[in-house]
């Protein structure tokens, strides 16, 4: 029996508390670095397939904004953060001041910077949360963004997880100014472990058992 089967709603709940708690340190992080109250939530945490992933966000060939970080520590991975192309720009016009951004137009040193840095925020807000939980040493790589076809952009992480299965961690995330949920920000987080550290962190999370 794989890891996914043997998890069941506790362990999701576990996974999505997890998540709540790295939310609301990101919201403290982004509130400072914005200068106002930013609120974030985390709608669901699930386990998908390589390809309700890649319908999520649109289809492989569909181009989004992702921020890339390599997971290290005792449980090395892979982690992306992906906004679709008009979430991203939503944010960039929060964060800029300029409701009239557009990527296509400015893809500028300044707008490129406030899409990683939120990604730097967010990986290791929740790395830091799911490190405290499971007691294991996680840390955040140098973020990485790229601007590209979603399916050029998850193949590495999914020729490694490939390995061992076909499914994937994705943690939804809603970002948001205080009393302003209909204006949020929404996005995506794919947790890639390594084939080597399946075992690691469903062990702490007390699902990896001889069945």
């Amino acid at each position: 029996m794989s890891y996914f089967e043997r998890m069941d709603a506790v362990h999701m709940d576990i996974l999505k508390e997890i998540g709540n708690i790295g939310a609301g340190h990101a919201a403290t992080a982004l509130s400072k670095l914005l200068n106002k109250r930013i609120e974030m939530t985390i709608p669901d945490v699930r386990i998908i397939s390589f390809d309700e992933m890649m319908d999520i966000v649109g289809g492989a060939e569909n181009v989004v904004a992702a921020v890339f970080l390599r997971i290290e520590g005792d449980a090395p991975g892979n982690m992306f953060f992906v906004l679709s192309i008009e979430q991203a720009e939503r944010f960039i016009q929060q964060m800029i001041g300029d409701e009239q951004f557009k990527l296509e137009q400015d893809c500028s040193e300044l707008s490129l910077s406030a899409l990683q840095e939120l990604g730097n925020i967010l990986a290791g807000s929740y790395l830091s949360s799911l490190s405290d939980f499971t007691r294991l040493n996680l840390y955040p790589s140098v973020p990485a963004l790229s601007i590209d076809m979603i399916g050029a952009i998850l193949s590495y992480g999914l020729i490694e997880m490939s390995r061992v299965g076909d499914h994937v961690i994705v943690v939804d995330t809603a970002i948001h100014e205080e009393h302003q949920p209909n204006d949020r920000v929404n996005g995506h987080f794919f947790l890639l472990p390594d084939p080597e550290s399946f075992h690691i962190i469903f062990r702490a999370l007390g699902v990896d058992r001889d069945e």
